[in-house]
């Protein structure tokens, strides 16, 4: 819910966490894939990031993070301009899960995947291997911390990808499709880990409609490149013709 603080001062003023302004992002001979987006995310929230395949999901979330670098408009994270020389102080704020786990997973153990953030922030190894072990134990995966991501099932990758993005502590935390792969019951596992998770604010890209109902509170919802749906999420999800409006159909 949005309040309007015009006719109440007294209500406390909350900068962003992340704020994007007029962004348009076009891949090379292409037409724009976003079209001016623009929206700010404050700290305690949980947003839905919604839209068909294709509308662009992915490439926004990439450009948050300073993957993709837009034609125009401006990416702030924390107040901070995302733009490539200050890419290593934002990144140190923000954890992000692609869709593809095989991305994040490529030491010989997934202990070691998990340990090699905080390593490079200056985390000692026993420390770092302490925090590894509890998440491992968090996912239920602590009897495969020495084996490879290659020995593991596509869930289980997207539990370890998830793992090595938690183990930095984030303030904020952005996942993309963070279901795919994984049974009702460790979708269940997840929302319940997410939930409690002491992040300022989550952004979490899915198809996963239902799911997303018990994660989140906001919905963005991207339909020809543009922000189209900005509310909250459970009186949406109750709203069939909306939801088609933007390719997103309920009940399949």
């Amino acid at each position: 819910m949005h309040l309007d603080i015009s006719q109440n001062p007294t209500l406390p003023i909350t900068k962003p966490e992340v704020a994007v302004k007029n962004l348009v992002y076009a891949y090379p001979n292409q037409q724009p894939t976003l079209k001016g987006i623009s929206f700010d995310l404050k700290a305690g929230e949980r947003v839905a990031l919604m839209g068909a395949t294709g509308s662009g999901k992915s490439t926004l979330l990439e450009n948050l993070i300073g993957l993709k670098q837009p034609l125009s408009g401006k990416v702030q994270i924390c107040g901070v301009d995302v733009e490539p020389k200050n890419l290593p102080k934002i990144r140190r704020h923000i954890g992000f899960t692609f869709q593809d786990a095989n991305d994040q997973l490529f030491m010989p153990t997934i202990l070691e995947d998990i340990t090699f953030g905080p390593r490079n922030y200056g985390v000692s190894h026993a420390d770092a291997k302490d925090k590894a072990r509890k998440l491992l134990a968090d996912f239920g995966l602590e009897m495969y911390a020495n084996r490879s991501a290659h020995e593991l099932s596509g869930g289980q990758k997207r539990l370890v990808a998830l793992a090595t993005t938690l183990a930095l502590d984030p303030d904020i935390l952005i996942l993309d499709e963070p279901t795919n792969g994984l049974d009702p019951a460790w979708r269940r596992k997840l929302a319940q880990i997410l939930l409690k998770l002491p992040v300022k604010v989550i952004l979490i890209a899915s198809h996963d409609l239902h799911w997303l109902g018990r994660v989140t509170q906001r919905a963005l919802a991207i339909a020809d490149g543009r922000i189209e749906i900005d509310q909250d999420i459970q009186p949406l999800l109750q709203n069939g013709e909306k939801l088609e409006a933007v390719g997103l159909p309920i009940d399949w």
